[in-house]
């Protein structure tokens, strides 16, 4: 379960951090916790009401009043379907996890590769070649 910033949430369902914050205050459990800091951090339970959020507006055409009740009523039923959804979040986390990874590292692998065609030990070589500490003449 990989705690997001409130950037990362809004790089992964696509809604503006802005929509977000309205949001945690209309729609019961979108409520992110904060850090010591105070800035909020999503769980994967959030992401997953954000996404689900998102298809009902935006997809169906849901009033936010009505995606609220959806919303409600689909956690009541939450009880029946809890292995499977599980399972789903627990994917869903691990694509997300890559999906940040590769965004980290892909602008390393592109300007090594410069059009060519990369396998994924060189990729992975990238990765770690970005993060190995630099020698005395500044190459790492």
């Amino acid at each position: 379960m990989a705690p997001y910033s409130i950037g990362e949430a809004e790089e992964i369902t696509g809604v503006k951090a802005h929509v977000l914050r309205y949001w945690e205050e209309v729609i019961p459990g979108i409520a992110p916790r904060k850090d010591i800091g105070g800035r909020r951090v999503y769980s994967d339970r959030d992401i997953d009401l954000i996404l689900r959020l998102k298809y009902l507006i935006y997809e169906k055409k849901f009033t936010i009043e009505g995606a609220r009740s959806q919303i409600i009523g689909e956690t009541n039923k939450y009880d029946q379907n809890a292995e499977a959804l599980g399972a789903l979040r627990e994917i869903r986390s691990e694509l997300s996890d890559l999906y940040l990874t590769v965004r980290k590292y892909r602008p390393a692998v592109e300007n090594a590769c410069a059009g060519q065609t990369v396998s994924a030990a060189q990729i992975a070589s990238a990765g770690q070649a970005s993060s190995a500490p630099e020698d005395e003449h500044g190459t790492h």
